[in-house]
């Protein structure tokens, strides 16, 4: 008995958020080891379709680094990144997209239908959803640097989201962009950050391998559960957040500037992340509100 009054507290505590939240867009970047192990994944998309079936509005970005560098890998290309983005001549462009559409994005949409619900692959007639101009380096000294087949990100097809997530789908997309002359590879963050941006999304949520932003980042309990945006620049200033943390962090304060609500990084290792991120009072990541 004590249990089931557990379980019906836990059901009462969500209650005013799936109000809150219904028939809201939340935009979820799937990276880390949330695409290395199956039974990992499959517990992440248990969770995304429990918020689709309270009213929320799901949109899935992914990533797939390691199976990209797998592949690289096995033909004796050694990757290479420049300010979080992949150089990527032709052939390394070949392998990105066979990677991206072929591979984890149909793997996540076969897990999605093993769970009895669809998703839907955003690409029409072999174009992606999004377009993007060819992105523009530099080096210290300001100097130009070419990577090669590497995008930046500007338009996306917003009808056809809308209209997806309205059918009841799942939109999941990989982080591939039309170009002038051909198809461009684009960071993922960037992709989630952008579609929560322009489809002015209630929230964007990324699922990392860590607990959120830390203090010390050799101690899990020094995870810092809220953030504004003056916060996040001074840890930034300060060097406490840096590494792949901090392509996340602008991606979250970019997509808060354009009118999401909240972003917020989580750690996809844990059973449920993202319920207990988005329908409890405590949450378990680091959120950012401006």
């Amino acid at each position: 008995m004590e249990e089931a009054i557990r379980k019906a507290d836990i059901l009462i505590e969500a209650l005013p958020y799936i109000k809150a939240f219904n028939d809201k867009l939340v935009v979820i970047k799937l990276g880390g080891s949330a695409l290395v192990t199956g039974g990992r994944l499959r517990g992440l998309l248990e969770d995304v379709i429990f918020m689709k079936t309270v009213g929320m509005r799901p949109i899935l970005v992914h990533g797939g680094g390691p199976r990209i560098n797998e592949e690289m890998a096995k033909r004796g290309k050694e990757p290479r990144f420049v300010h979080g983005h992949r150089a990527t001549d032709q052939e390394t462009l070949d392998i990105v997209v066979d990677v991206l559409v072929n591979d984890v994005n149909k793997r996540i949409l076969q897990e999605l239908e093993s769970l009895g619900d669809s998703g839907v692959n955003m690409w029409r007639d072999g174009h992606p959803p999004l377009k993007a101009e060819k992105y523009k380096a530099t080096d210290e000294s300001g100097k130009e640097i070419d990577l090669g087949c590497v995008g930046d990100l500007s338009s996306i097809e917003e009808k056809a989201f809308y209209k997806a997530c309205k059918a009841g789908k799942i939109p999941v997309i990989a982080p591939v962009a039309g170009g002038r002359d051909g198809l461009l590879n684009v960071n993922a963050d960037s992709v989630a950050s952008f579609i929560a941006s322009s489809l002015k999304a209630e929230k964007l949520v990324f699922l990392t391998d860590t607990h959120g932003i830390m203090m010390d980042p050799s101690r899990d309990d020094s995870t810092v559960s809220s953030l504004s945006k003056a916060e996040v620049m001074s840890l930034v200033a300060q060097g406490v957040i840096g590494g792949g943390m901090l392509p996340k962090s602008w991606a979250c304060l970019r997509a808060m500037e354009s009118g999401v609500k909240k972003s917020h990084i989580i750690d996809g290792r844990i059973p449920h992340s993202l319920l207990l991120e988005i329908f409890t009072d405590k949450g378990i990541g680091t959120q950012i509100v401006l």
